[in-house]
């Protein structure tokens, strides 16, 4: 008999989708949470060789995703996803940038200067500087000067002194992400004629999905010294002369603005509006005080992310021991000769090979190596992930396509061990049965005392592999909802 327990949804800070027409193992449905490689990578087109971790979340924390963030996940809607570097033929690394330290090169400030220029037209700059003018130590500061901030707003019309008119007015607001017809017009261009996508898949259902249906849930931050932050997902609207031609869709998080598209109309191509997307919500992050900007996946082997190297200083997130390291020529360079980079493991192979280097030149050069008759060892700080070392190169040889059997036999980078997890108390993990009520336990579920977490598939080893990949610290602030979905 399931007994409940009272703690309200809302009071976790995420809850994932288990309900699916296929039932797995017990008879739970447990299909959404799953490690497995796409039909064919979007990037190099290679035929089932993009490995990553789903899972389905229909409500979520921004404090909690910044924290999946910081763990390599992103999210496509409601679809959240870990993608495994190790397997996958375009490996997915997670950058960020910080806007306190960020200095834009010539490029990216002409950019935007020309983007003003554009939007005030000579005639207003002309009469406005006549008519309004600045002191010379303003115009001095300007011309030496190139204040971010400052510079993205200069050709807003509600900062500009009026009159005169200028040559357009650019408008620019941070909405909710709600559908509207405005909005899909722009998404069906920009996928029409940058991506040439055909017109089945670009359609209002797809775009309300892909940019408009997210799991994050609305809040306002406020900040130690008294300011209130804005949370949650929002498009950034950039409107010329009232029509709408580009939007920024955003995640804003208690330490980052995450990027996750941008789209615009052909009507502004010219005006490179991608730069002055990142430029804006760089500024974004600065200026509300979110100070890290998140550009999504770089995937080095891909030609249309070089871009996202213009910006620095950034960041890459090491996904074996997620911790963070600079992007620099080094790393550049590195991720140029293997498609897999740990900095981590690279340290360590480093001091492994000096340590073995001082001792043989210590025993001299005739001391021969004695060979390792008791199984492969592995460093002692080492993640070992299915019994295998994570330091090791892997198989690139991949699945069929759709589930690619258990995690913990996938040696993805930087998750808890099979071992590990036999450790981590999984029977209170909060269950949402039904739509409403109260919730139950993991260990309500039948037979789940009698199962093991290597009982795949299976909910017990589905739940294990889901916590594996979060992080066993998290398990006390997730829902897993097994309510049915509604068919509409």
């Amino acid at each position: 008999m399931l007994l409940p327990f009272l703690i309200l949804p809302l009071a976790l800070d995420i809850c994932i989708d288990l309900a699916h027409p296929t039932s797995m193992g017990l008879g739970y449905p447990v299909a959404k949470l799953r490690y497995a490689n796409s039909s064919r990578c979007g990037y190099c087109r290679t035929q089932g060789q993009s490995y990553s971790y789903y899972a389905n979340a229909t409500s979520l924390s921004p404090k909690f995703y910044q924290i999946l963030l910081d763990r390599c996940w992103r999210r496509s809607g409601k679809l959240l996803y870990r993608p495994d570097q190790r397997r996958s033929c375009c490996p997915h690394y997670t950058i960020r940038l910080d806007s306190g330290r960020f200095k834009p090169s010539r490029d990216q400030r002409q950019t935007v200067n020309r983007f003003n220029k554009f939007v005030l037209g000579e005639s207003y700059i002309k009469d406005a500087a006549r008519l309004y003018p600045k002191s010379r130590k303003e115009v001095k500061k300007r011309d030496n000067e190139f204040c971010l901030v400052d510079r993205v707003h200069e050709a807003e019309y509600g900062k500009l002194q009026t009159p005169p008119e200028p040559a357009h007015k650019l408008v620019i607001t941070l909405e909710d992400d709600d559908f509207t017809e405005e909005k899909y017009q722009v998404y069906d261009n920009y996928q029409r004629v940058v991506h040439k996508d055909p017109p089945e898949d670009r359609t209002p259902r797809a775009f309300k999905r892909f940019l408009c249906s997210s799991p994050l849930r609305r809040e306002v931050m406020v900040t130690p010294d008294g300011q209130e932050r804005s949370l949650g997902s929002y498009h950034q609207c950039y409107r010329l002369d009232g029509v709408l031609v580009a939007i920024g869709v955003l995640d804003l998080l208690p330490d980052c603005v995450s990027s996750v598209y941008f789209l615009y109309h052909e009507s502004i191509h010219k005006q490179t509006p991608g730069k002055l997307g990142a430029m804006h919500e760089i500024a974004l992050a600065k200026e509300e005080g979110y100070r890290w900007w998140y550009p999504g996946f770089y995937i080095h082997n891909c030609p249309k992310m070089k871009y996202k190297v213009d910006y620095s200083p950034q960041f890459i997130l090491d996904p074996n021991s997620l911790g963070w390291d600079p992007l620099d020529e080094t790393t550049l360079n590195l991720l140029d000769r293997k498609p897999f980079l740990s900095l981590s493991i690279e340290r360590q192979k480093a001091s492994t090979a000096d340590s073995e280097s001082r001792t043989s030149e210590h025993q001299g050069c005739n001391t021969s190596k004695v060979p390792n008759r008791g199984g492969p060892t592995r460093p002692r700080n080492s993640t070992v992930t299915g019994g295998r070392n994570n330091g090791e190169e892997q198989s690139e040889d991949g699945n069929e396509d759709g589930d690619s059997g258990s995690l913990f036999l996938s040696s993805m980078p930087g998750i808890t061990c099979a071992s590990d997890m036999e450790q981590v108390d999984l029977d209170h993990i909060a269950l949402k049965v039904f739509p409403t009520g109260p919730l139950f336990e993991t260990s309500d579920l039948l037979d789940w005392d009698s199962k093991s977490i290597m009982d795949w598939p299976g909910v017990k080893a589905s739940v294990a592999e889901l916590i594996a990949a979060l992080g066993p610290d998290l398990k006390g602030l997730i829902c897993l909802d097994m309510t049915r979905e509604k068919k509409v």
